[in-house]
């Protein structure tokens, strides 16, 4: 899929995001790989964002959102 940069660049973002949804108690601790929290970061890779920072931050905070609206759904 991508070369070993590539991977370590998307996998550091996802256990960025990953690590504090845990931590906050947002995504169980039981989840190996969480598919809605990897694709954005992919998505976002693939569009040239390379940060890993921005872009845990940016998959956690559509994380949050989509929760937050699904928790709103009866």
């Amino acid at each position: 899929m991508f070369d070993p940069i590539s991977n370590y660049v998307v996998g550091d973002a996802y256990h960025i995001a990953a690590n504090y949804l845990k931590g906050t108690g947002r995504l169980s601790g039981d989840v190996d790989i969480h598919q809605p929290l990897l694709d954005p970061i992919v998505d976002d890779f693939r569009s040239g964002k390379t940060n890993r920072l921005i872009l845990a931050n940016r998959a956690i905070t559509r994380f949050e959102k989509i929760n937050d609206v699904l928790e709103l759904v009866p």
